[in-house]
């Protein structure tokens, strides 16, 4: 795919987020085949001993103008009061976008468009909640499904093939409804477009490591 056309697709994904919030089940499938200024956070951290402060195990409402995407399964919310959230979505592991200061000097193939998605369904949505688990990560951000229109975020993502399910690694983090929403997605999506997340990360990062040991042109 040549850089204008990515540059397009990328483009168009924040419309057919909008059509996947407008209608249930209906969703932008990435193409089949194999894989060709936010707030800069942590990847992947696993659930911890430390414990969620703020209300947890229910819906909370969130006004969508105070929230940023990162990347597909990552976002900040500004609070009023100057309280800053930041949310690894549960229940997906999106393809990385290019994050130097973690490792990460490449996007990954379906990294973009994975946040343009992401993008056009929280700049869409009317309504907002957040569902926090019990527990923070072991980058003391929050768990949490989002729930945009009465959807949940991480199904219609899943459902677009620009995130893998995480469930059956990390188990449901005492919210099995909406884990199960989610495997039942990822079932319906089929095989992804992309390589696995956590296996494009341990490669960057081995790549990162390699050219500060010895500098030069950096080649994915």
């Amino acid at each position: 795919m040549g850089l204008r056309s990515r540059q397009r697709l990328v483009t168009s994904l924040s419309a057919f987020a909008v059509l996947a919030l407008a209608a249930h089940g209906t969703a932008w499938r990435a193409p089949g085949g194999p894989p060709p200024q936010t707030p800069q956070t942590p990847r992947v951290g696993t659930p911890t001993s430390n414990p969620q402060v703020r209300p947890n195990g229910h819906a909370v409402a969130v006004d969508p103008s105070i929230i940023v995407v990162d990347d597909g399964d990552t976002v900040v919310i500004r609070w009023p009061g100057g309280d800053v959230e930041t949310v690894r979505i549960l229940g997906i592991d999106s393809p990385e976008t290019r994050h130097v200061e973690h490792n990460i000097p490449f996007d990954q193939p379906f990294g973009l468009e994975a946040r343009a998605f992401a993008q056009g369904a929280f700049a869409t949505a009317t309504t907002v909640e957040l569902v926090r688990a019990s527990m923070l990560d072991s980058y003391e951000r929050t768990l949490g499904y989002l729930i945009l229109n009465g959807k949940n975020y991480s199904t219609l993502i899943v459902k677009a093939r620009l995130a893998e399910e995480s469930v059956t690694h990390y188990g449901d983090n005492g919210l099995p409804q909406q884990a199960a929403e989610v495997l039942a997605a990822a079932k319906a999506a089929g095989p992804l477009p992309f390589e696995p997340p956590y296996v494009f990360r341990k490669r960057m990062r081995i790549l990162s490591e390699s050219q500060k040991a010895a500098p030069g042109e950096p080649h994915p």
